[in-house]
């Protein structure tokens, strides 16, 4: 999938067919088909994403957590306290491993991506964060991604129960109609929706679904990790 883009965004970016099939040793009837269709033909997603047994207990893990702010960082919970807790006070079935992503992913939400103060136009970027919201009179929780445009500081925000790979890509496209078309690169922190795996020498293999939309929009993908470097 991840030549298939390549493929598709050289081409797009002036590079003929025919050198494209000699730069990146395939046939021109395989540049061609891929020039077709955003993604290989046939491909479907195997199974309907699921939700987390984590869910229902989120919101104990978050008080937990922003009272620990009023504690000594010794004292303050850990992952696997934080396990433990669930399991003996509250009846948690789940396994330690979802309790770990939980806390490390909303870590990440809590610190501020870096992005440089001089922005050039055409350029994004994107990401999850969470709020609690009320609907019909429910409190809940809901996870938004917001989509910017750092050079004329045009923004956009749309709600999901949850931040899954679907959830970017729907997000993705209701950005881009919203700005009227998709920018020219778009800055991502390494969520594991977009990025299924960082190699030892920091390239990343992105997750199938995002790497078929990549190639389908024809938009770079860059990455603001600290020590990991941009693509």
């Amino acid at each position: 999938m991840d030549l298939y883009r390549k493929v598709r965004l050289a081409c797009a970016e002036g590079m003929s067919q025919r050198e494209a099939a000699r730069h990146f040793n395939i046939s021109r009837d395989s540049v061609a088909k891929m020039m077709a269709f955003s993604v290989p033909p046939g491909y479907r997603r195997t199974a309907p994403v699921k939700r987390p047994k984590l869910d229902a207990f989120t919101g104990i893990i978050d008080g937990w957590l922003e009272g620990d702010r009023e504690v000594h960082r010794k004292q303050r919970h850990t992952a696997k306290r934080v396990f433990e807790r669930l399991r003996d006070e509250h009846g948690f079935t789940g396994g330690y491993t979802i309790v770990k992503d939980y806390m490390r992913q909303r870590e990440r939400r809590g610190r501020e991506m870096f992005v440089p103060l001089a922005h050039p136009p055409g350029h994004a970027q994107a990401d999850f964060g969470e709020a609690v919201v009320v609907i019909g009179g429910v409190e809940q929780k809901a996870h938004f991604f917001v989509m910017d445009l750092p050079h004329s500081d045009a923004c956009f925000v749309r709600a999901y129960p949850a931040a899954t790979a679907e959830a970017w890509v729907d997000g993705h496209v209701h950005a881009f109609a919203f700005f009227g078309k998709a920018p020219v690169s778009v800055l991502y922190d390494n969520d594991r929706c977009l990025v299924a795996k960082i190699l030892p020498d920091g390239t990343r293999q992105r997750a199938t679904l995002f790497s078929g939309f990549l190639s389908h929009y024809l938009f770079r993908d860059r990455y603001g990790r600290p020590g990991k470097g941009n693509e």
